[in-house]
């Protein structure tokens, strides 16, 4: 038999007596929903629904769920805020943890440094920051995520990127096991740290650098209106495409003649060209050909290779 065959026994017609299982396994504090649409959890308000939806409680409630993925054979995915993720329309045939709970969002001020956990969210981290006249993570204000999302793409904005103020990462492996890791050795890289592809990033110790609280949120502020000036309101899931070596990804669009092009209820932004917008009615499909044309026209018309940022995940 076929993983994916296992994988549609178990999650598909057997999730109610998965979930019940799991629910033996974890503490009654951990979330687990069937079933449970994905559209809502993303910033692109698209997508299918996964068959199972899990909150846990607890670094151990954590390795108990990872136990369970691994003995069943069991794909599972990692969501932060949802933002840059697009989710087809067929969802997850699998689990999707999600690090919201207490015990994963915290956020602890120690001198210049924060220790952050993994569903905490970056605007808030910021703020933090900023209450405690820390400078240097002014940036993160304006990345609409977690912590954790940012580690595993080290996000970037205004010219940081996480990784740029990242001392030190505590880790989860796939089997479980708990480490933590100096910056140094995950190896992060543009839109990417491969290291966390095998790792479940819990927390991290952020380094800021003193600076007068005023200073802090006038450069905040500064960055607001640049984002808001030149980023789209309506939903999206971010910037779609890793910009080439040659050319910006949002001038490349705009030059190409793709602002407004529209499959469906998905829309090249007016604002910012490599942003896709969903006007309300846009489903994951739209998303995707709207993708695929604008990439289409890249290789055409500019021998260019556009590589999506957004992560894709499921089934069409």
């Amino acid at each position: 038999m076929s993983q994916s065959v296992v994988i549609m026994e178990e999650t598909g017609k057997n999730c109610t007596q998965a979930a019940d299982e799991l629910a033996r396994q974890v503490s009654p504090q951990t979330m687990i929903r069937q079933s449970e649409p994905l559209a809502q959890r993303t910033t692109l308000r698209v997508g299918g629904p996964a068959d199972l939806y899990i909150e846990p409680a607890s670094e151990a409630d954590l390795a108990s769920v990872l136990d369970f993925c691994r003995r069943r054979n069991l794909p599972f995915f990692v969501l932060g805020r949802g933002s840059n993720l697009l989710v087809k329309d067929g969802g997850f045939r699998g689990v999707v943890i999600c690090l919201a709970q207490p015990c994963f969002s915290r956020i602890e001020v120690l001198g210049q440094r924060l220790r952050c956990g993994a569903g905490a969210r970056l605007k808030s981290v910021a703020v933090e920051a900023r209450r405690h006249g820390l400078a240097g993570l002014e940036f993160l204000e304006g990345i609409p995520g977690t912590v954790g999302g940012a580690l595993r793409m080290n996000a970037g904005a205004m010219g940081g990127e996480t990784f740029d103020i990242v001392e030190s990462v505590k880790l989860m492996s796939w089997e479980g096991v708990l480490q933590e890791k100096p910056a140094s050795e995950l190896k992060a890289a543009y839109r990417s740290c491969p290291a966390l592809k095998r790792f479940i990033a819990l927390s991290a110790v952020l380094r800021g650098e003193p600076g007068p609280r005023e200073l802090v949120e006038q450069q905040m502020r500064e960055f607001s209106r640049l984002r808001w000036k030149s980023q789209p309101a309506a939903p999206s899931a971010g910037c779609m495409f890793k910009n080439p070596p040659s050319i910006p990804a949002g001038k490349l669009v705009d030059e190409l003649g793709l602002k407004g092009a529209r499959v469906g209820g998905a829309v090249v932004s007016s604002e910012h060209g490599n942003f896709i917008v969903n006007d309300g009615t846009a489903t994951a499909r739209d998303v995707l050909e709207l993708v695929e044309l604008i990439q289409q026209r890249a290789r055409a018309e500019r021998g260019i290779e556009l590589e999506t940022e957004v992560e894709i995940l499921g089934d069409a």
